[in-house]
């Protein structure tokens, strides 16, 4: 498999960027893969009760879910292994120190962490901490 698998390296080299578009987290009991594909998801995860989809808030407000809680993506933009052992308790534990929720999704080169908007500008400052050593 690629990608780094050094704990100390992943966190040196992450350099977390903030997407700008802000997501909602939806759940559909009734929908598949097929169904949600215009609205243009980021991320899709297969539940026992239901398809949750990862949307842009405009493709959501299409769906009547844009109310729900805003989250903004950050990136870290290191290829972590998806054997990397550390990495999502490091920035979790860094996040909660701050109080910010972090919801780690790991996708194939990168680890990508959601967070509530509101607080996205405090979470990239605690990631970008992490990875200078503060």
């Amino acid at each position: 498999m690629s990608g780094e698998t050094d704990l100390k390296t992943l966190i040196s080299q992450m350099r977390p960027m903030l997407d700008p578009e802000p997501y909602v987290f939806c759940t559909f009991a009734s929908k598949g893969l097929q169904d949600l594909a215009d609205y243009q998801p980021i991320g899709l995860f297969a539940e026992t009760e239901g398809l949750t989809a990862i949307l842009p808030v405009e493709r959501a407000r299409e769906l009547g879910l844009a109310e729900a809680e805003w989250f903004r993506r950050i990136t870290l933009t290191v290829h972590s292994s998806l054997e990397a052992v550390g990495l999502t308790a490091a920035i979790s534990t860094a996040l909660a120190e701050k109080g910010i929720s972090a919801n780690v999704v790991a996708a194939y080169f990168h680890d990508h962490v959601f967070v509530p908007e509101e607080r996205a500008e405090d979470a990239l400052t605690a990631l970008r901490d992490l990875a200078n050593g503060k």
